[in-house]
């Protein structure tokens, strides 16, 4: 029996299930790598995302060479024909694949017409299996982020004093919502210069003749192990002693704030989500860090991670189709070309991803995903668009952050209430409305920011809906004391908005 095993892009680690799975194998497996221009004209990918898994998958498979595996690497049009191939003329009877992250990609490998038998290898990239979140999850009401983040601390006894928390709390984000103040004093982040590989992939980027999306230059991210590592320790050392309460500040020119940017690297398998929290963990105990800081950076990775991955899978296929507020405004050309917003929160954000493929999560929720709900985007179009624009996106992660976490589609499945508010928590939280042509007082006058009148718009709109949320219900409460003028008003501006955007 010759044992073959397909290494998946977003895959790429020396302990991964399918690997691991022949280590008591006499011979070494033979291995594949497959770069499928198919894969890539499902979107219109950042042209950085492309260059990211290209390079990474380019240095991954030489690693193995190096180690001693028998690597095929292949550029096709689709994956199959490349595959027949390689099965037919190295003699594989199995072929071994580690389950994909991702649903369609999963339905891809099982319908591929092979001359060998498929075995999928159970994923070992997270800490939850699909069996044991559904096991969780299926004698719930409802499936609390926050309680299955502290049977998750329970479980792997993280941030634990026995059976109670470390510091007398699970969670600490109330110390962690602090607004920018003056000049921060951001700390350094690490990135790299690209090397021959990179520029090559960089190069093959160029010469794609079909769309893709913003910048493939610079490139500063990492692409192997060794370099995932160097981020993970610069935070540690750099970030986390001082991560806690600016985690949603946003400011203009900081790109990074104390954010990780790791998350590129834990969704390619680059870095494992154990070895990232042990680590935090370690500093905390170590250095006496403070611990509002460490367990909100835990609480990302334990926490909402594990999270929103387990949902991906416990939830029917057709979670990708729901629409509760039946929002169908197409998405805005902004989205693709940040020059053409005067919104000035918009258009920071926006050129960020443009040049970077990355914002942080605040900027993710409050910004883009605050406008699309409260502006009525189609829900199916603007996760279309995260997916596409973002270095860390796939499926499993962006269905169920922007269509359960940022626009509610799902009709509550994931958060307790709608993320949706006006300028006042921009400002609040950013310097982006200083620079701005739009006044941030303003709802309904000639000079409005659009975040007012669509928020407002969008309570009045969903009033109905909205009132069997309990939390809506302070709100809703001040929408009935606006005027009828007021927000007869409020309602033809956002009409006029969206007439003159589509156009």
């Amino acid at each position: 029996m010759t044992v073959g095993i397909w290494i998946l892009g977003d895959q790429l680690w020396h302990n991964q299930a399918a690997l691991a799975s022949t280590l008591n194998l006499k011979e070494f497996p033979k291995i594949i790598l497959i770069e499928s221009w198919q894969q890539v004209l499902e979107r219109s990918y950042h042209r950085q995302k492309l260059v990211l898994i290209w390079s990474a998958m380019r240095h991954f498979a030489a690693e193995l060479r190096n180690s001693g595996y028998q690597v095929a690497y292949a550029k096709a049009a689709d994956f199959e024909t490349p595959l027949k191939v390689w099965i037919e003329t190295d003699n594989i009877t199995e072929l071994r694949v580690m389950t994909p992250s991702d649903r369609p990609f999963l339905q891809k490998i099982q319908n591929l017409q092979l001359p060998c038998q498929i075995t999928l290898i159970a994923n070992n990239q997270f800490l939850w299996s699909e069996a044991e979140f559904k096991d969780w999850a299926s004698s719930r009401k409802r499936l609390l982020m926050e309680d299955f983040y502290r049977v998750s601390r329970q479980r792997f006894q993280v941030l634990m004093d026995g059976n109670k928390p470390v510091g007398g709390k699970w969670n600490f984000d109330k110390e962690n919502r602090q607004p920018p103040k003056g000049k921060l004093n951001t700390p350094p982040t690490i990135w790299f210069e690209p090397d021959e590989i990179t520029q090559e992939a960089i190069a093959d980027v160029k010469a794609l003749s079909f769309p893709t999306y913003g910048d493939g230059e610079p490139f500063r991210w990492g692409v192997t192990r060794e370099q995932a590592l160097q981020v993970l320790n610069n935070f540690i050392t750099q970030s986390l002693p001082t991560f806690g309460p600016y985690q949603d500040a946003m400011v203009t020119g900081e790109e990074t704030m104390w954010h990780s940017l790791i998350s590129p690297y834990l969704n390619i398998g680059l870095l494992h989500p154990l070895e990232v929290i042990q680590a935090a963990e370690t500093a905390y105990l170590d250095n006496d860090l403070n611990l509002n800081g460490v367990e909100g950076f835990i609480r990302q990775i334990l926490g909402w991670r594990e999270y929103i991955r387990g949902v991906y899978f416990y939830v029917d296929a057709d979670y990708f189709q729901k629409n509760w507020f039946n929002h169908t405004q197409p998405l805005p050309e902004f989205f693709w070309d940040a020059s053409k917003t005067d919104m000035n929160c918009l258009h920071q954000v926006l050129s960020q991803v443009e040049s970077t493929g990355y914002a942080h999560h605040i900027q993710r929720l409050m910004i883009l995903g605050n406008f699309g709900l409260i502006a009525g985007i189609s829900p199916q179009e603007l996760e279309n668009w995260f997916h596409s624009a973002f270095i860390d996106a796939y499926d499993w992660v962006m269905q169920t952050n922007v269509l359960g976490m940022s626009l509610f589609a799902d009709g509550g499945v994931l958060a307790s209430k709608p993320y949706a508010a006006s300028a006042n928590y921009i400002n609040k939280m950013s310097d982006y409305c200083r620079g701005c042509k739009y006044d941030r007082t303003v709802r309904s006058g000639e000079n409005a920011c659009p975040f007012n009148f669509f928020y407002w718009d969008f309570l009045a709109r969903h009033r109905e809906k909205l009132q069997s949320i309990g939390r809506m219900s302070f709100i809703l409460a001040n929408l009935d004391k606006m005027s009828s003028a007021e927000l007869a008003t409020i309602t033809q501006k956002a009409h006029e908005w969206h007439l003159v955007s589509s156009h």
